[in-house]
């Protein structure tokens, strides 16, 4: 069941389901407002919870708002595109043969058909830098497997419009964004381990914050470089 009440000019949509924990969400690019709440919790309860998490809730979306974002892409010649956080100017080169991107010095090659749309010049891009990910991601799993004392049984990489990762700890199945294949490498690891620590901890609670300071003390410089980093720009349908 759905509805929806405001704390002062601040609407909150909320979620009843079957759930154990209240979970709040403020969801890019304007700061929209979610609470998913067990079914059987009373609204008045939610309305009080939202009120406590009032400043939190007014620091996320003035964070989320002042965010640069990238303009759309179109994929053209001296377009700008980002490898492991370094700047690339597109180049296009059409031929008859099996799609092709590679690197060259300030440059990212990309060969493919003659005639191909926009949308499958993304998805070949895409699926670039999704193998980047793939070569990438299991190094550092295996790293820091060693270091936490934990064990990933699997690794996806989608995309994901709120999140740069997620993490399964029953499964021990952790997710990364693939825009991380844009932003720099440093970013990278700090969501693997980010999400390998929620195996030890699923809350982001002062266990969770004391783990993460033993594991990788930087690791707050890291999330703030990620976040000051422009993000894609998206058409956001709710």
């Amino acid at each position: 069941m759905a509805t929806r009440f405001a704390i002062g000019e601040i609407p909150v949509d909320v979620v009843l389901k079957d759930i154990k924990n209240i979970h709040l969400s403020v969801y890019p690019p304007a700061g929209r407002v979610r609470i998913s709440a067990p079914s059987g919790m009373n609204i008045d309860t939610i309305r009080v919870y939202a009120i406590s998490r009032l400043g939190w809730i007014k620091k996320q979306q003035q964070k989320l708002r002042a965010q640069e974002r990238e303009t759309p892409r179109e994929y053209l010649n001296r377009e700008s595109h980002y490898v492991w956080g370094k700047r690339y100017l597109l180049k296009i080169i059409e031929r008859e043969a099996p799609s092709v991107v590679s690197l060259h010095h300030s440059s990212i090659l990309l060969q493919l058909r003659t005639d191909s749309t926009r949308e499958k010049k993304q998805l070949v891009l895409d699926e670039w830098y999704r193998k980047q990910l793939k070569l990438a991601i299991p190094d550092l799993i295996a790293l820091w497997e060693k270091r936490i004392g934990v064990i990933v049984n699997e690794f996806g990489i989608k995309k994901m419009k709120t999140k740069w990762g997620t993490c399964n700890p029953e499964a021990r199945r952790i997710w990364v964004n693939l825009e991380l294949a844009k932003k720099p490498k440093e970013c990278l690891e700090y969501i693997v381990v980010h999400e390998m620590v929620h195996i030890l901890e699923r809350h982001h609670n002062d266990r969770f914050v004391a783990l993460m300071d033993t594991f990788i003390p930087q690791w707050r410089s890291r999330r703030d470089d990620l976040n000051r980093l422009p993000v894609k720009h998206e058409d956001w349908v709710y």
